[in-house]
């Protein structure tokens, strides 16, 4: 197997790999020069869909990053699909170069799954939040709840989802992808001390994002 991939994530991106492999071939046989654009595009599209092991903190009171990227926001928000409660929101944006698995933020049981259509904004824009296509999903224990929402951009139109409700998954576990660039949002209690800020660079599963008030 490719060294950082699973079966699962290469699953997702069988149709593309096997389109690029063939016109590598068939193109090469008349046209040197379209082989090796062709099997850039394989390579890169391999790299896209690189999915690498994650070191998770053990700590309960950690809540980790649910997807890879760059803090674009934090705001105080009312999430009124789930918690129906004012929150704070902390926005990762996606792009084409980071790695596109989502990872449960804690450990948890899935209580929420819900996919909603919309538009595909640039999902840096503060109106895609509300606006584009996206999945929100809703993890629960004992000690806390966070609420997750993938969302489409103008390049991602596929939200890929592996678990459902029901599921108990470990900090760190993969829950599903989005395909090419999009967003990530973690809604948090305010009681959460937060521990990034707008401009880092995050890694999810692992990258700790906010700790919890000791119990």
């Amino acid at each position: 197997m490719v060294p950082f991939m699973r079966l699962q994530t290469i699953l997702e991106a069988r149709w593309i790999l096997g389109v690029f492999a063939l016109l590598a071939v068939v193109c090469g046989l008349f046209w040197t020069w379209t082989f090796w654009f062709f099997l850039l595009l394989f390579l890169c599209t391999v790299a896209f869909f690189r999915d690498p092991k994650r070191t998770v903190p053990a700590d309960p009171n950690l809540i980790v990053a649910a997807a890879d990227g760059t803090v674009m926001d934090i705001t105080e928000s009312d999430e009124n699909q789930v918690l129906k409660m004012k929150t704070r929101r902390v926005g990762i944006f996606l792009s084409i170069f980071d790695v596109h698995t989502n990872r449960a933020p804690i450990d948890g049981r899935v209580i929420y799954r819900e996919h909603r259509k919309g538009l595909y904004f640039d999902a840096r824009r503060p109106e895609c939040s509300e606006k584009n296509e996206s999945m929100t999903w809703a993890f629960e224990n004992p000690c806390v709840t966070v609420v997750v929402r993938q969302i489409t951009g103008a390049i991602a139109r596929r939200i890929v989802a592996w678990a459902k409700i029901g599921d108990e998954l470990k900090k760190g576990d993969r829950f599903g992808m989005i395909r090419f660039g999009s967003r990530t949002e973690l809604y948090l209690p305010l009681n959460a001390e937060l521990l990034v800020k707008v401009g880092d660079h995050v890694f999810g599963g692992s990258t700790i994002v906010a700790r919890l008030p000791r119990s």
